[in-house]
């Protein structure tokens, strides 16, 4: 039996590429109103792999091998931008993604206040 461990170790990356995806732990971007909102997420990673032989006298040789991965995601939070503007929304920690929905209205009552302080201070 031959081990390949460039082949294991290739198919759990491509897993892995093909998991932890921000669209598949908290969605796609969206619009709400004339704002665009970006799911942002922290994703760790470990890989590990092992191998082995031997020989005894009567019992024959005898060999294996394995590779395994873990990961870690978790959502942080949203870009959201309008116009030129772009803001981070934190998701908090102890609430999750909810802390970052309730959020949203006060963030879009700010970038309107700063949007009509910036014309207001074109205009003079």
């Amino acid at each position: 039996m031959e081990l390949h461990f460039e082949e294991l170790l290739g198919k759990v990356t491509d897993f892995i590429k093909s998991e932890a995806k921000t669209e598949t732990v908290v969605g796609e971007q969206f619009v709400l109103g004339e704002f665009n909102c970006v799911p942002v997420i922290k994703v760790g990673m470990g890989f590990g792999s092992g191998a082995g032989e031997g020989a005894e006298p009567k019992k024959g040789k005898g060999q294996g091998g394995g590779v395994g991965a873990g990961v870690g995601i978790e959502p942080i939070g949203f870009l959201v931008s309008k116009g030129e503007e772009i803001s981070f929304l934190a998701a908090g920690k102890t609430q999750g993604l909810a802390a970052a929905f309730e959020k949203v209205p006060d963030l879009i009552e700010k970038l309107a206040k700063n949007k009509t302080k910036q014309k207001e201070e074109e205009m003079v």
